[in-house]
């Protein structure tokens, strides 16, 4: 059995970043949105960035950005993958995480898609040929899940790409969501809060025990 991957997203303090950490997430998520109550400056995220051990992924969560912000966010912050959450189309994605890897080589890119009836996943990772997994989160009038579970019952019984489940996950509902999809990764935010941006250590830990004992 594959171990599902765990991110944990929008992280804005030290001690959650290092609390994430000792729970054993694999990769961790910053959010560049400034209409996002978890959003972080560059200058923060780098903060929280250099207390990353090596093997945790620094995420750099996007929507529908200027090329300059993104070229700025990766001047400051050393980040290894970039997550689009807007409008973008695979040709925009690739020539953002262009800007990356000192000129060498792309940096990876996520595409994340909103789920509702009548949304098909196989198009939608057909349209993002240059991605390196999908994240399925809850659709919503603005942009992110809003914390909201969607149908599951929407995805495709076969999807050979690795697929994030997002939207609405914690500690209550993500062992039962990893045994139903399985998951190459769940991403989850708001499910391991105490507060909008603010991250309670012991749901965190929780949560990625409830992963752990569903991979088997």
């Amino acid at each position: 059995m594959i171990r599902t991957r765990i991110k944990i997203c929008g992280l804005t303090r030290p001690e959650d970043v290092t609390a994430a950490v000792a729970a054993g997430a694999d990769a961790i998520g910053f959010v560049f949105y400034p209409a996002s109550p978890r959003h972080v400056s560059f200058e923060r995220a780098a903060e929280l960035a250099a207390l990353l051990p090596p093997f945790v992924t620094a995420v750099g969560l996007f929507v529908n950005p200027e090329p300059a912000f993104v070229a700025e966010a990766l001047r400051l912050v050393p980040l290894q993958c970039l997550q689009f959450h807007g409008d973008e189309r695979d040709a925009q994605c690739a020539a953002l995480a262009a800007q990356g890897g000192a000129g060498l080589h792309a940096l990876p890119w996520i595409k994340a898609i909103r789920m509702r009836s009548g949304v098909d996943l196989l198009e939608s990772s057909a349209s993002h040929p240059g991605a390196r997994g999908l994240l399925v989160d809850a659709f919503s009038e603005g942009y992110g899940g809003a914390g909201r579970t969607f149908d599951w019952g929407l995805l495709p019984e076969r999807f050979e790409r690795p697929l994030l489940l997002s939207g609405g996950l914690g500690v209550a509902n993500v062992g039962e969501a990893v045994r139903r999809v399985r998951p190459w990764a769940v991403d989850v935010s708001s499910g391991v809060e105490s507060a909008k941006g603010i991250k309670d250590a012991a749901k965190m830990a929780a949560f990625i025990e409830q992963v752990r004992d569903a991979d088997g």
